[in-house]
């Protein structure tokens, strides 16, 4: 049986004292829902003398907004809370989607969609346990020196694992981070960065309080998930797409991003390119889905072949794509492997 390690658990009431306890414990660590920091502590993935708990933080729960106004999200709001509110089923149902998909229900019940934001990168050689580890003399995400996807490489290629995140950036979500000088505004997008180790743009001492969700005023969403099994993986591959457009059927704006294929999540700034503009057809689709590739790096990183990964990532995208045109599905596997 794999135990936590021992650690001082501290249990603040506001966001800013959270903050200022993470900053007064340079190896502290902030929990939610903890379906992803206490595995990691129980493997010695992360470690820490101190944890700070957001369980008593006030104003942390729940969905305020309507269906055509904007949406916030309180940080701490359960998975299944989220993707269950019917302003998010009704409004974003691409979002609810996505958040339905993560792992099963006893862990959506526990895991909040703040801490899905935030969840850590993920690899081959990096989540795996103690003794596993120990025996390849680790990797450069985790006490060692070498990334074993890329030896060669200065930098961790550790993936993006957050199925929430792809289809916030594409909903141009925006998250409240607090620390303890005070609070700022930024867009989804920015709290990440492509490198496996550091792949949160935030202040260590920041807390994500709140996801803003603006109103999406009629766009067109879909979002589909590549795993081996139906349920509880994680994903090997996400597409998420929202289309705006015209009353003629062409595309004035597009955001399409893919997630578990970098160490954020990957816009997919030649499809959008491709497609904003004109009709919204299976043909034109067909050919933004061929430039696909160019937004994914597959690499040995996670499930299933790097290789075959990258083939088909285009035929994902055209079919989330074909989904929020509103054209006819073609299916590529079981209904259940993408929900």
């Amino acid at each position: 049986m794999l135990r936590l390690p021992p650690f001082t658990l501290e249990r603040p009431s506001t966001a800013k004292d959270a903050a200022q306890a993470l900053a007064d414990h340079p190896d502290a660590r902030v929990v939610a829902g903890g379906t992803d920091l206490y595995p990691n502590m129980k493997r010695r993935h992360q470690m820490a003398s101190t944890v700070v708990s957001l369980a008593n933080v006030d104003g942390l729960v729940g969905v305020h907004g309507k269906p055509g106004e904007e949406v916030r999200i309180g940080a701490m709001t359960t998975l299944s809370d989220v993707a269950a509110h019917p302003t998010i089923v009704e409004a974003y149902p691409a979002l609810a989607q996505a958040i339905t998909s993560i792992s099963s229900p006893v862990l959506r019940n526990m895991g909040t969609i703040g801490g899905n934001l935030c969840l850590d990168t993920r690899c081959t050689y990096y989540n795996q346990n103690e003794e596993w580890r120990r025996s390849i003399n680790y990797c450069m995400k985790a006490e060692g020196e070498v990334c074993w996807v890329a030896p060669g490489s200065p930098r961790c290629w550790a993936i993006s694992a957050s199925d929430s995140a792809p289809m916030m950036c594409a909903l141009e979500a925006r998250v409240k981070l607090v620390g303890p000088e005070g609070e700022r505004v930024i867009p989804v997008y920015d709290l990440y960065q492509d490198d496996g180790i550091a792949y949160l743009t935030k202040a260590r001492e920041e807390i994500l309080t709140e996801v803003i969700l603006p109103p999406v005023n009629g766009a067109k969403t879909a979002y589909w998930k590549l795993r081996r099994r139906g349920s509880i993986d994680f994903a090997v591959l996400t597409v998420a797409v929202s289309l705006d457009l015209a009353a003629d059927q062409s595309v004035e704006q597009a955001r399409v991003f893919l997630g578990a294929v970098n160490s954020f999540p990957s816009p997919a700034t030649d499809v959008v390119e491709t497609i904003v503009g004109n009709p919204i057809d299976a043909d034109r689709i067909a050919e933004a889905a061929t430039k696909a590739r160019k937004a994914a790096t597959p690499m040995d990183n996670t499930d299933f072949v790097a290789r075959w990964r990258g083939q088909v990532t285009g035929k994902y995208v055209e079919a989330a794509l074909r989904e929020a045109a509103g054209l006819e599905e073609e299916r590529l596997a079981p209904k259940h492997a993408r929900f």
